[in-house]
């Protein structure tokens, strides 16, 4: 990241958030925490697409008591996100948890806060704290400049609100904190970051919260986050979508490509269809994307309509193919390599690309 915020760095387990580290892409998963087996089958699923870190419901003592189940079977740390009852916090952090999703202010209990953190803080583990657009106090919103828009006077009311959050684990020597400011209006979101960003030097996850659908919540995610990230703002993303997890891990990682800050899947690129295509692309494009969904490498693929444009457009792509009438044609940065029979394209494509692969790895040892 160019200009990237200077901010502590934290450890969730072993992966590193914040300091020099590479911005990390989070989920949450949408089983019942309780069920062990669904839960355990849908991070393992998410870990295989890139997850760096997933966070659980904890919203009973059910869910709580299959922490140590689930963590024993995954890979990746795991976050309790936690609301209102400190037992709940406790027996998650005993469970063996690597982080907590808490907001201090929903507990009332003084005793109850210091509970937590001090177990938390005995045992390392960061505590992400932060406020909502839809759950802020409404003194935060009365305190604001009449004379600002309601998009200012929700930012400032949402910063002044982690803030008070901040405080209070400070007051108590705590400073493994990961702070998020989440609205599901975007510009409010991104003012509230760059307010924060002048503040203090906490590592930042960054979300719009509520996006919407895929394609709505791909959308405005996108260009929240990725303003925020370009800026060099954020440590950690969430994409939420109203869809399956694994879209949100993709997603993430899509746009943590397009912004050159991590590079570990393949980018496809593919034309739009035209009255030239002599091939089913989209067809295609999703198969290829399918067949790549798992591969850990930094390579580019495209999937084109026609031979007259398609290795000339697609010129910078390490590898790919173009459409022709019955027929089509394997590229590799522009030249033209061979004609394929249309119905072996994608077997070849896959097939050259997995030894591409296997070739740079060798170089690399």
């Amino acid at each position: 990241m160019k200009n990237r915020r200077a901010v502590r760095k934290i450890y969730y387990g072993s992966i590193a958030v914040g300091g020099d580290a590479p911005v990390t892409v989070q989920s949450m998963a949408n089983t019942k925490t309780a069920d062990v087996q669904s839960t355990v089958s849908q991070i393992q699923e998410l870990t295989d697409i890139g997850c760096d870190i997933i966070r659980v419901a904890v919203p009973d003592m059910e869910s709580a008591d299959a922490l140590p189940s689930i963590i024993k079977k995954i890979s990746i740390p795991l976050i309790a996100d936690i609301h209102f009852d400190y037992r709940l916090a406790l027996a998650s952090l005993k469970a063996g948890v690597h982080g907590l999703r808490l907001n201090p202010g929903n507990i009332k209990n003084e005793d109850h806060i210091i509970k937590v953190v001090k177990e938390a803080k005995s045992r390392n583990i960061p505590i992400r704290i932060g406020a909502n657009a839809g759950s802020i106090d409404r003194d935060w919103l009365a305190n604001q400049d009449s004379r600002l828009s309601h998009t200012e006077v929700v930012a400032r009311a949402m910063l002044d609100g982690a803030l008070n959050q901040i405080k209070i684990l400070e007051k108590l020597d705590f400073y493994d904190i990961v702070i998020s400011l989440k609205a599901s209006d975007v510009r409010t979101t991104i003012e509230s970051y760059r307010l924060m960003a002048k503040l203090c030097d906490y590592p930042f996850h960054l979300g719009i919260t509520e996006a919407g659908p895929i394609i709505q919540g791909t959308v405005k995610s996108s260009v929240g986050i990725g303003i925020l990230l370009n800026e060099g703002i954020g440590d950690t993303i969430r994409i939420s979508l109203t869809d399956s997890p694994a879209y949100e891990v993709q997603v993430g990682h899509i746009l943590l490509r397009s912004l050159g800050l991590r590079k570990i899947f393949p980018e496809i690129i593919s034309c739009p269809t035209c009255a030239r295509t002599r091939i089913p692309v989209i067809e295609l494009a999703k198969k290829v994307e399918k067949e790549l969904a798992k591969l850990k490498a930094d390579i580019t693929v495209a999937v084109m309509g026609c031979e007259v444009n398609g290795p000339g457009e697609a010129r910078e792509a390490d590898i790919g193919i173009a459409g022709g009438k019955g027929f089509g044609i394997l590229f590799k940065k522009g030249e033209v390599i061979c004609k394929v029979p249309e119905n072996e394209l994608i077997g070849r494509l896959i097939k050259e690309i997995k030894q591409m692969v296997c070739n740079k790895g060798d170089q690399s040892n």
